[in-house]
């Protein structure tokens, strides 16, 4: 069966319904607890309930491009739309007790939490030692890839590596800087790389491989200013099998999942209740303008009027856009029937181009940089550039992100990375007044006297 059909039909929620707060994260039930966690087909259904997390609102299906693109000058919140408490992220009006922001912590924690759970019991179970350490393996990856995402959003967080049993003992988790958090996720994405496979059959389609452990810990390399190391890291997801679509429209849509580029998707499914994504109703006319009377997430104008002339990427990445900029984005469009907030298209996580211009900004500026992002322009139909294009090679490099990952949840972290999120925000007219982090959830600062706000909250 399937993976994601898999995902689809397994009942996680009562299975691993943990606390809804991160200091609350003690084992499910002792009634579950007791049963459960016994044998080696328990441990798979929990990993899968690791990958069934990053679904859920406050992961990938909303909180997770709401601080990473609407935060950025990407995109924009229709204020005549329905929530006005997304709009002030796009503002910097953001509060300490947004439901968006507890959301991306608490599920991301919920993550970790059902990661630690498996890391901490797996070694107690009688089961095969090679699919005993692949689990390992995956939930490895995983946990990292909630980390990566709370350490980029939140900087200072509680790092927690073993199984939380009491919520007294969650109370106790302390902050420590993004710094350590990085530091910890290159030992155990290295370690979870070597183990991974490099691919699987089409019944697993959607699980971690070499290929994901690499591209994030080259991601998190980055973001540490460890440019050799994620270079080094890039050149083994060269070696992986991957290459570009020849077509960018190519790349998106339930038909064109799991291509040759894609390293890493998020497996929604429509047609289940609570598997299909919402994401799709929030960037798409699909549902948008019928069931709600007018569009969401908008293509910010200072992006649209950013791709070059005859920029093949424009015509499959923004639709609809007028003089009033009011259009919407192509690569979450649905044609397969769905209900709101139930669409079946997957969200890649990961791709190759991606890993293309990360190796660029790893290697400096050169002919072998230039090489590397002249492979994304060609595709999208566009002359190479080279030094002596205007422009210095962070900008060019920049620029060439935003526009071939447009909308998939990297702009923000790159604004941040490249050192450039304050004065690109205020150039826009949007002044993060410091808030280069997002305010930890005040939940968590009443349940732990230690805890220290994040500037500007």
């Amino acid at each position: 069966m399937n993976f994601k059909y898999i995902l689809s039909l397994f009942v996680v929620a009562t299975m691993f319904s943990c606390s809804d707060g991160f200091t609350d994260l003690s084992p499910e039930s002792q009634r579950n607890a007791g049963v459960f966690y016994k044998t080696a087909s328990d441990m798979e259904v929990a990993v899968n309930a690791i990958y069934n997390t990053l679904k859920s609102t406050g992961c990938y299906n909303q909180s997770y491009w709401v601080l990473q693109e609407l935060r950025s000058d990407n995109t924009f919140w229709d204020e005549t739309g329905l929530a006005e408490e997304i709009t002030v992220f796009d503002e910097f009006d953001d509060i300490a007790t947004s439901d968006i922001t507890e959301d991306a912590w608490s599920a991301s924690y919920l993550g970790i939490s059902r990661a630690n759970i498996v890391l901490s019991r797996i070694d107690g179970i009688d089961m095969d030692g090679t699919q005993r350490e692949q689990l390992k393996a995956e939930a490895l990856f995983l946990r990292s890839l909630y980390y990566y995402h709370l350490a980029v959003a939140f900087g200072n967080i509680p790092l927690v590596l073993t199984e939380t049993v009491s919520v007294d003992e969650g109370q106790d988790h302390q902050q420590v800087s993004a710094g350590t958090v990085y530091t910890q996720l290159v030992g155990d994405l290295s370690k979870a790389e070597s183990t991974l496979p490099q691919s699987y059959g089409s019944a697993d389609l959607g699980r971690a491989t070499k290929g994901a452990a690499a591209t994030l810990l080259a991601k998190v390399q980055l973001t540490m200013g460890d440019n050799g190391g994620a270079e080094a890291s890039l050149r083994r997801v060269l070696g992986y099998g991957y290459s570009l679509v020849s077509d960018y429209a190519n790349l998106w849509g339930v038909d064109n999942e799991h291509n040759s580029e894609s390293i890493f998707e998020v497996e929604f499914e429509g047609g289940f209740g609570d598997q299909g994504n919402s994401f799709t109703n929030q960037f798409h006319d699909d549902l948008a303008a019928s069931v709600t009377g007018g569009l969401r997430n908008i293509p910010e104008r200072d992006l649209t009027e950013a791709y070059e002339t005859g920029d093949l990427r424009f015509a499959a990445s923004v639709e609809g856009v007028t003089v009033d900029n009011e259009g919407w984005m192509l690569k979450y469009g649905s044609t397969n029937a769905f209900s709101e907030d139930d669409a079946p298209n997957n969200w890649v996580v990961f791709r190759y181009a991606d890993v293309l211009l990360m190796l660029a900004e790893a290697i400096g500026e050169g002919g072998e940089a230039y090489d590397l992002i002249n492979q994304v322009r060609a595709r999208a139909g566009l002359a190479d550039i080279d030094a002596s294009t205007p422009g210095s090679f962070a900008e060019k490099l920049l620029q060439e992100r935003r526009i071939e990952l447009a909308f998939e949840n990297h702009r923000w972290a790159d604004l941040l990375r490249f050192g450039v999120a304050d004065a690109v925000m205020s150039a826009q007219g949007k002044s993060p007044n410091g808030k280069l982090l997002f305010a930890i959830p005040q939940r968590e600062l009443d349940l732990n006297a230690s805890f220290v706000q994040n500037p500007g909250y």
